[in-house]
């Protein structure tokens, strides 16, 4: 398999919309690649799976799918596809069959950040405006974080709480990138699942929001990935 025949479909997280990925999307088309990217409305885990399957049928061939932070429980059920080959988590959470993000948070280790994570309204999360930057986008641009802040995307509890029927990452082979500035999920939690997942692993300086602060970074773990998975074929 050529690796520039693999579809790569880029999935986002919580509190964000799949613009983000403008960046990385860039590096990725400018290599050869052919990049998707999933509008998930994050209203369930179950309707954000829907909306992914959906763009991973619409590709021709074989995908390499990867996720953002709760994009990660996204491509961990949508990820058991047939088309889908590998799994990329990019500061994602990564759980098991019967976990949620919600299980994943629970119990915090008393050290680490607490995300700033207002109390629900109408089943909806929202981070408050004012510590977002510094949670969620502490590498990125002011201007663009205080956008990111200004125009977030309400998280549905619903895909707080969905919980994973199927782990795809215990069948296909898995990547990580680690964020070692990330005060959304401490780097021990994300060290964990990388662990657990058996994923090749990278950990780099950043924040949550590295793949907006660093495409780069972001892209070339996917290109490696994707061309892993086409030499193994």
């Amino acid at each position: 398999m050529n690796s520039l025949v693999l579809s790569i479909v880029l999935v986002h997280g919580g509190f964000v919309d799949g613009s983000g990925w403008e960046g990385v999307h860039n590096i990725l088309k400018q290599d050869g690649y052919n990049v998707s990217i999933v509008q998930n409305p994050t209203t369930s885990l179950a309707d954000d799976v829907a909306y992914t399957k959906r763009v991973i049928n619409a590709q021709q061939g074989p995908v390499l799918l990867v996720g953002h932070s709760y994009g990660g429980a996204v491509i961990t059920e949508a990820g058991n596809a047939p088309k889908v080959k590998g799994l990329v988590y990019v500061a994602a959470f990564a759980p098991d069959k019967g976990e949620s993000v919600e299980t994943l948070i629970k119990n915090p280790a008393p050290d680490a950040p607490v995300p700033p994570i207002l109390p629900p309204v109408d089943g909806f999360l929202l981070l408050d405006q004012a510590k977002f930057a510094a949670s969620f986008a502490a590498d990125v641009d002011p201007k663009k974080a205080s956008f990111m802040a200004n125009s977030q995307v309400p998280w549905g509890l619903g895909a707080l709480t969905g919980t994973v029927t199927e782990a795809s990452w215990k069948v296909k082979p898995s990547y990580y990138l680690l964020t070692k500035d990330d005060k959304m999920i401490p780097p021990a939690v994300q060290r964990f699942m990388a662990k657990r997942i058996k994923a090749e692993t990278v950990e780099v300086p950043g924040s949550h929001a590295v793949y907006v602060s660093h495409p780069e970074v972001v892209a070339a773990l996917i290109e490696k990935a994707a061309k892993a998975i086409a030499e193994s074929k």
